[in-house]
C-alpha cells in the first residue's frame, strides 16, 4: 500500500531541506565591526577614558543608559557618579555624543552587528 523506497528518500530530502539553514551557517562566524574611535572630541582628550571601563560599557551600556532614563525622568537625578568617582551628566546627547559623535560609524556597526534595534533615537536624534 505504501511505497517506502519513495517515502523515506523524499523525508530525508525534507529534513535536509528544512534544516539547511542550521547547518549551513555552522562553524561560521561573523567578524565583530572595527569601532572609529577617532572622532575630534576623542583625540583632543588628554586621557581617552569613558564613563566606565571599556570592558563594562561594551557589555552593560544599555543598562546604564535605562538607568539613566530612569533615574533622571522618573526620578530627577541628572548625575552620575562612575566608579572612578567622577561625576558626569545622565545624558545621551550631552556626555556620550560628545565624544562619540559619530552614530553611523560607532553606534550603528555594533547595533547593527548585533541585530539589536535599540529605541534611543525615538527621542534623542544626536550624534548624526
Amino acid at each position: 500500500m505504501y511505497d517506502k523506497k519513495l517515502i523515506i528518500p523524499l523525508l530525508l530530502v525534507f529534513a535536509a531541506l528544512v534544516t539547511f539553514p542550521v547547518w549551513n551557517i555552522f562553524g561560521k562566524e561573523a567578524a565583530a565591526p572595527q569601532l572609529d574611535l577617532n572622532t575630534p572630541a576623542i583625540q583632543a582628550l588628554d586621557q581617552k577614558v569613558c564613563i566606565e571601563d571599556v570592558a563594562y560599557m561594551r557589555t552593560n551600556h544599555m543598562k546604564l543608559l535605562n538607568e539613566w532614563r530612569t533615574k533622571s525622568v522618573r526620578e530627577g537625578t541628572n548625575v552620575y557618579v562612575s566608579s572612578s568617582g567622577a561625576e558626569y551628566e545622565m545624558s545621551l546627547e550631552n556626555t556620550c555624543f560628545q565624544c562619540h559623535s559619530n552614530k553611523t560609524e560607532f553606534c550603528d556597526k555594533c547595533h547593527t552587528y548585533a541585530n539589536v534595534s535599540p529605541d534611543c533615537w525615538q527621542c534623542h536624534v544626536g550624534g548624526e
